[in-house]
């Protein structure tokens, strides 16, 4: 597949099939994937990939975390965004479409609690990758560099006609990972990666996000 086409046509998947993945298509994204720059080639990722009944016993301990009403304390901590700005309102568009396709009204909080509840079961995903850095790292310096591993994975596993998720609710209780994934609490967990065949019957699927015209967010200097 072209460079230019995967870029334009990766989007977030949000249901998968059942079908699985073989380990050896995920190793050889990761093994494209991991030519993604850093700093001082630093190479600051690695990986835990999970699948199978060790996946299913930490979807359903995210879920039980979310009934007991723990709060969430993913690694990555993010800020919600300012309300009356172009971003939550970009935020806003990009969900009302979501639940337009997937008949959910604004009044519906039992459907919009299901909602929420799929990415904290990695959208039913056949596989996760989990993306994490030693804790010995500098935090702000190593976000450019999981950014960049994490567009690649995205953008090698079209190739192999799979779809991704970047999901940060599947990292929202750390001690999850820690337990049932194995991963050292030495770690700082930045993000995980829903990988699978897309289940394009699924309505949530069919979302196109837009995109700001490139005149209304670049200034251009020294140019004829």
């Amino acid at each position: 597949m072209d460079i230019i086409d995967a870029i334009i046509m990766r989007k977030s998947i949000r249901d998968f099939k059942a079908d699985p993945v073989p380990k050896q298509i995920l190793k050889e994204i990761l093994d494209t994937a991991t030519r993604a720059p850093s700093a001082e080639n630093s190479q600051p990722w690695e990986f835990t990939i999970i699948a199978g009944e060790v996946l299913n016993t930490i979807r359903q301990a995210n879920i039980e975390k979310l009934n007991s009403g723990a709060p969430s304390h993913p690694d990555l901590q993010t800020k919600g965004l300012p309300p009356e700005s172009i971003y939550r309102r970009r935020q806003i568009e990009i969900a009302k479409q979501i639940f337009k396709l997937m008949d959910i009204s604004r009044e519906d909080k039992e459907k919009r609690d299901l909602w929420m509840r799929r990415g904290f079961r990695y959208f039913n995903a056949p596989a996760a990758i989990v993306v994490y850095v030693d804790r010995s790292l500098s935090y702000p310096r190593t976000l450019f560099d999981i950014g960049a591993v994490t567009q690649n994975i995205c953008l090698a596993a079209l190739h192999y006609g799979l779809g991704t998720c970047i999901a940060n609710q599947g990292i929202a209780f750390p001690e999850v990972l820690y337990e049932f994934a194995g991963i050292s609490e030495s770690k700082r967990i930045m993000i995980s990666i829903p990988i699978g065949y897309p289940n394009w019957d699924f309505p949530a699927n069919k979302v196109v996000s837009t995109r700001e015209p490139i005149e209304d967010i670049s200034t251009w200097i020294g140019f004829e």
